[in-house]
Formats: structure tokens, C-alpha cells, sequence
């Protein structure tokens, strides 16, 4: 008997802390226990997992998940524990006894989900005829596909699973598949006639930003003052860079780690446990890193380099911001980056396919329009409306006349006899004096130095803009020559206009005062319960999200549960997390409420104190008067009356100056050409003027000026 939907949402809210579901997870479920077999395209922080895992609860057998990471599997497999579901997985890093042991409680009976990696599947032929498999999940399914961006030899065996186990329904997740991907992906798994469930590729809580690569290290750096004690990580192309980064991040301060292939992988481990546990902040990484992280709460990514696509790019952004809160990602891109990634193009398999994703990434990259437009159409997903939340829609390019400078570069590519790439080009067009232009003969051309005025980097990103527009052509199978195309006659030859985009210095980051963002981090409700959080994850040995996620304590923040059920409301506390956590929980909440209505108790005090002060004014008496009359000093009094002044309060500051003085101010108020600060005026008056008269005068020029 099927379960019904009251089952389905009470299970859902026991085991996972959750009164919804999200979209298409319903349908799902409800197609497993229809014994159907199904292809998910759900991006990561989707909710994917629980696809499988709510199904595994209620089915009478066990559920196999087939999962890629070591790493992963374990993070799976404790966050299932966390929640009080019984889980176990087998992979090659385990001793005989332990697989063992493992067997022995499947036999029983005592497990229902099952995580194995397709390297193990092997270990499991000797016990598949003696257990009830209900359900078959492959996680990562993309990994199948040579037609994906992390295709995986060992996944190629798993088409067999379908055929042993006909009767049992399979589910196939992955995060991204173009439309040639999801068909491959059916086809090797044995199951043509899938239902394909396509969620909404946008995920609205991350920001996209694109930056050209020029001073890298510098813009991370002002990039991470703005992300103080959120963690992270820096997807690099190379190992070398991965290790320079890391190095420059550590000299500033940041508990940054280099993470690749190359690294023993012992320590790789251990680098992943210490992200994973919020030991360290920085992960700077190659893609070998990322797949196995369920890490709730990373809050940005950076790309160091330009992607090789942009499935690749879209999976590894996901990894920011699971939880649903706003979070940052930021790519960097130049025509070096092009050059490297067409190197290894060269050398893939399916060179013409790699080159066309890598053409789309470059395409993105440049883009003046809206970026999560472009990001969505590439996985057949259409909007209407821009983002809002990309570079392009924040600070919309403004446009100048560019066919001087179309016409420049066209001329000069033709001259050159589209012989040369970029670089050679923009050489010439600013007059270098250099052997690549000397050598051969371009500094006898007429278009020699015709664009001096223009800088190397300004040509770089002009050209690449005529380039996205049609108008010139990169040959990548001839050296990456710049070729004219079309369109190029219709600048050179019959005046037709041009537009670009006008160029300006990257807004430097506003600067922060990083003390003071800490200080009230510090105080907030959000910090103490996340300290808590940690206190209690290192305790149990299992990392903090799986305590509760970001999500859960900015809602607790929020809410301010203060008795067992009203934290049972809270979205991410289920039956097992509110008895194994909810005292300590509702105590900090209890504790933290309690000291700030102090807090506002002697805030509130200090209002009454500036009422006492102006009651006394009103009577007629004197600052030193009400000074003697409240055991305060002058100075204080003086305090109040200025501040019940700039309120609104009916204060007539004239009483307390004479008309000497504000004249005197006011003509050192010009020669000084009206200074900001008070300390000009003490100085000018060679402290013969009070501070406090400086003062008064001041607000009575003021508001006679208004």
C-alpha cells in the first residue's frame, strides 16, 4: 500500500525538519512508489536527496545509492544519522571485518540506505540475492555521460544494475545535463523510458559577477573583506596557482589550503575534514574538489580562471549557498585562460563538442546582458525579466560611438593579413617596439601606433566586444588568428555604425571596517547560536551544518522559539534534532533574549535622563544650574541640550552665545573654506573659543543658512 500524502508530509517533517516539499519533490516520490523509473535534473541545494531518501524510509527493503566520492558518501551517510535514518556505506578505504559487519545488519534488516561506490559493486554479489533492494538511486548520473564535464570510466558498468534488478525502479540525480547528456544518461543506465523531472535551473539566492583577470590576487583580496568569517572556496585551472593562492591568502591573514591531485592523499583528506568542519576558511582547488562537499553553508565561490563549460561552471557556482541564503560568486576570464582551455580541448576526446562548450563559457563570460539570462537558456530555460542579481543588471554598460575604434582594429587586422592573434594586433595598433612587430615589418604599416592613446587592456576588451558582435572571428585551429568576417565590410567599407560598451575602472571595493562588522556579528543571535552549533558538532564529531544549517538559525533568529513545540516549527528541526538538540538551543535563545531587553532597559534610561535635562530647561534654568541640580557635568548637560536640539526639540541656542562669537566664527568659517572637523576652528582661535561655542555657533549659522 502506498503511502498518502498526510504519510508522505509527516515523514518529511519528522525526519527532515521540512512542513513542505519542495517543487517536483512530491512527483517524484510519488512516481517511485509507482515503480517507475526516473532522470532528475535538480541544482544542487535543490533538494535532491530527498527524492530517495524519504522513499527509502517507507519501502519495506533496502536502498542502493551509487555514489562517485568516498567523501561524500560519508557526509550522506552522517547527515542520515543526524536525522535518526539508518544508513551505512561500503567503499574500498574499509577493512574486511568492517564490510563484514556491515553485511550482517543488512541481513537483519537493521539498514535502509545503502551508499556504494561503482568501484564496490562487486563486494555486494555475494548478498544480492539475499536482500529486498526497493529502490536504486545513481547520485552525480552525469558522471556516466562522455558527453558531461566529469565523465567516469566506472560508471559505464552500472547499465547492468537495470537488468539484474528489472522490477525495481531506478532514479538517476545529477545537478546538470544538457539535452544530449539527459538522453545519454537514459541509455547507458538501461532506462529509455524514464520520466525526466526538470527543476528550475535558477537559483536566485546567488549572484553572478564576471571580472576581466587583470591584479586577480588584489580583487580577492578586497573581495574577502566584504565576506568576513564566511568560508569558501577558489576553483583554479592549474595546481601551481592553486598552490601560489593559497600561499598569498595564508601572508594575509586567512586560514587558506591549496587542494589537488598532486597532494597525498592523506592530507587531501584531512583538508576536506577541516573545510567541511569550518576549521579552515579557504579552499583554493582544482575541480578534483567540490563533488563530495554537501557543505551547507559555503557563501561564495570564485572562479580563478575562465571554465572549460558551462555545466561545469553552473555545478561548481551551486556549491555556494545550498542552504537558500544570498551568497557570491565571482569568475575570472581572460584571453590567456581561452588559449590554455583550447590546449586541452585539443586533446579531448570529443574535441568538436568541448570546443562549441568552451565557445558558450567564453560567450558568457563576455557578455553585456544579463547573465542568469544566458545561464538558464543554455539549459533550455527561458525568463522574461533580468535577474537583478548579476553584474550587467546591478551596473548596466553605458554605450559610445565605438566605429573609430571598430575601424582601427578591423584596418589593421586586414593589413596584417589576419596572420596574427590578438596580442600581435593590439602590439600594432599601440606602436610597440617590439621583436613580434619589428620581425615582421608591422611597423611599416599605416596603422602603425593608430591607437597609442588607447591602452593594451582597453584594446584587449574593445576587440573582444567585436569580436561577440561578429565583426571579427578568433581561428582557433589556425593559432588563434584574428580573422575578419561579413560583417567586417560593412565598418571598413560602407560607414556602418558601431556601439560599445564604454569602458570603466572596476569599482573599487567599498572599504569596511572589519572590527566593527565582527563586533556585531559578534552580538547578533545568528553568531551565538552558530558558536553553539560548533560547540556541539565538535562534540559529536560530525560537522556543524549537519547540526542545522545557516537557513535553520537565521529562522530561529527570526522566530525566537522558546518551548519545544515552537522549535519543532522551525523548517530544518525535525523529531530527532529537536530531542537531541532543542534544550540548548532554546536556552541561548532564552539567554540572549533576556540580556537584551537589559540591554534596551538601560537604553531606555538613557532617553529619560535628556527628559530630565530638557524639563529643567524649560523652567529657566542655566546649563551650570542644571548641572548642580542633576550632580552632572557641565559638559554632559551641554551634551543633552545639543542632542534635544538636533531632535527638534524647541532649544533657543542663542541664550548660550553671544553675538561677538558667532560673528567670529562665521568669518573663520570662510577663510577656512568651512572645514569639516571642529579642531580648525579651536586652532584658528588659538583655543580662545571653546569647542561647545564652536559648536553652538556652528548649528545657529547652520540653520540660519536653511
Amino acid at each position: 500500500m502506498y503511502p498518502n500524502q498526510t504519510q508522505l508530509n509527516q515523514t518529511l517533517k519528522e525526519y527532515f525538519g521540512y512542513d513542505t516539499f519542495r517543487p517536483l519533490q512530491l512527483d517524484i516520490i510519488n512516481s517511485i512508489f509507482e515503480g517507475k523509473d526516473n532522470l532528475v535534473i535538480m541544482p544542487t541545494g535543490g533538494g535532491k536527496s530527498i527524492c530517495y531518501q524519504l522513499p527509502a524510509i517507507l519501502l519495506p527493503g533496502i536502498t542502493l545509492v551509487i555514489s562517485p566520492l568516498i567523501a561524500l558518501m560519508k557526509d550522506q551517510v552522517d547527515g542520515l544519522h543526524a536525522n535518526g535514518i539508518s544508513a551505512a556505506f561500503i567503499n574500498s578505504s574499509q577493512t574486511a571485518n568492517e564490510h563484514q559487519d556491515i553485511f550482517q545488519k543488512i541481513t537483519d534488516g537493521k539498514i535502509k540506505l545503502l551508499y556504494v561506490a561503482p568501484e564496490s559493486l562487486s563486494f555486494l554479489d555475494t548478498i544480492f540475492s539475499d536482500i529486498e533492494i526497493s529502490l536504486i538511486a545513481i547520485d552525480e548520473a552525469h558522471c556516466i555521460s562522455s558527453w558531461g564535464h566529469d565523465f567516469r570510466p566506472a560508471y559505464t558498468q552500472l547499465g547492468y544494475l537495470k537488468n539484474k534488478f528489472s522490477n525495481t525502479p531506478l532514479i538517476a540525480l545529477t545537478a546538470t545535463a544538457d539535452k544530449a547528456t539527459r538522453q545519454d544518461i537514459c541509455n547507458q543506465l538501461n532506462i529509455p523510458n524514464a520520466t525526466q523531472h526538470l527543476a528550475s535551473f535558477d537559483r536566485k539566492n546567488l549572484s553572478l559577477e564576471v571580472r576581466p583577470g587583470n591584479k586577480r590576487i588584489e580583487q580577492i583580496i578586497d573581495f574577502l573583506k566584504r565576506e568576513t568569517n564566511n568560508c569558501g572556496i577558489i576553483y583554479c585551472l592549474s595546481r601551481k596557482t592553486t598552490e601560489m593562492l593559497a600561499e598569498k591568502l595564508q601572508s594575509q591573514g586567512y586560514k587558506a589550503e591549496a587542494y589537488h591531485a598532486g597532494i597525498e592523499h592523506q592530507k587531501r583528506s584531512r583538508i576536506q575534514e577541516q573545510f567541511i568542519n569550518d576549521t579552515i576558511q579557504i579552499v583554493c582547488a582544482t575541480v578534483a574538489f567540490g563533488m563530495g562537499i554537501d557543505k551547507s553553508n559555503v557563501r561564495w565561490v570564485i572562479h580563478y580562471n575562465l571554465p572549460k563549460n558551462i555545466e561545469g561552471y553552473y555545478q561548481e557556482i551551486g556549491r555556494a549557498g545550498r542552504d537558500g541564503l544570498p551568497s557570491s560568486t565571482l569568475l575570472f576570464h581572460s584571453y590567456a585562460d581561452v588559449v590554455q582551455l583550447q590546449k586541452f580541448a585539443n586533446t579531448s576526446g570529443n574535441q568538436e563538442v568541448q570546443m562549441a562548450k568552451l565557445e558558450r563559457m567564453k560567450q558568457y563570460a563576455d557578455s553585456l546582458s544579463c547573465r542568469r539570462k544566458i545561464l538558464l537558456s543554455y539549459f533550455g530555460e527561458l525568463i522574461q525579466e533580468d535577474c537583478g542579481n548579476c553584474d550587467v543588471c546591478k551596473n548596466p554598460p553605458t554605450f559610445i560611438d565605438g566605429t573609430i575604434i571598430a575601424q582601427k582594429a578591423l584596418s589593421t587586422v586586414a593589413r596584417i593579413k589576419e596572420q596574427e592573434p590578438i596580442g600581435t594586433v593590439i602590439d600594432t595598433l599601440r606602436g610597440a617596439q617590439n621583436a613580434a612587430v619589428y620581425d615582421k615589418g608591422y611597423n611599416h604599416l599605416k596603422t602603425y601606433g593608430i591607437g597609442k592613446e588607447i591602452s593594451w587592456r582597453d584594446w584587449q576588451q574593445y576587440i573582444i566586444q567585436l569580436i561577440n558582435q561578429g565583426y571579427l572571428e578568433i581561428a582557433f585551429h589556425e593559432n588563434n588568428k584574428l580573422k575578419l568576417t561579413t560583417l567586417s565590410r560593412h565598418i571598413l567599407f560602407e560607414g556602418e555604425k558601431v556601439s560599445l560598451a564604454h569602458l570603466q575602472e572596476l569599482e573599487k571595493a567599498k572599504q569596511v571596517n572589519i572590527e566593527q562588522v565582527s563586533k556585531a556579528k559578534a552580538s547578533s543571535l545568528f553568531e551565538k547560536l552558530r558558536i553553539l552549533r560548533l560547540e556541539i558538532a565538535k562534540e559529536a564529531g560530525i560537522p556543524a551544518y549537519q547540526i542545522f544549517n545557516d537557513a535553520t538559525l537565521k529562522e530561529m533568529e527570526k522566530v525566537r522559539p522558546m518551548s519545544d513545540e515552537e522549535f519543532l516549527q522551525i523548517n530544518g528541526v525535525g523529531r530527532q534534532k529537536m530531542q537531541n538538540y532543542g534544550y540548548q538551543f532554546i536556552k541561548e535563545i532564552i539567554n540572549f533574549t533576556s540580556e537584551k531587553k537589559k540591554k534596551r532597559k538601560t537604553s531606555a534610561n538613557k532617553g529619560n535622563t535628556h527628559k530630565e535635562t530638557f524639563t529643567l530647561y524649560q523652567q529657566g534654568l542655566s546649563i551650570e544650574e542644571i548641572a548642580i541640580e542633576r550632580k552632572l557635568a557641565e559638559s554632559t548637560i551641554f551634551s543633552h541640550i545639543m542632542k534635544l536640539y538636533e531632535n527638534g526639540e524647541n532649544i533657543d541656542l542663542n541664550q548660550f552665545i553671544n553675538k561677538a562669537d558667532i560673528d567670529a566664527i562665521k568669518k573663520a568659517k570662510i577663510e577656512l573654506e568651512n572645514p569639516d572637523t571642529l579642531k580648525p576652528y579651536f586652532e584658528y582661535f588659538q583655543e580662545a573659543i571653546s569647542y561647545n561655542t564652536i559648536k553652538i555657533a556652528l548649528a545657529i549659522l547652520e540653520e540660519r543658512a536653511t
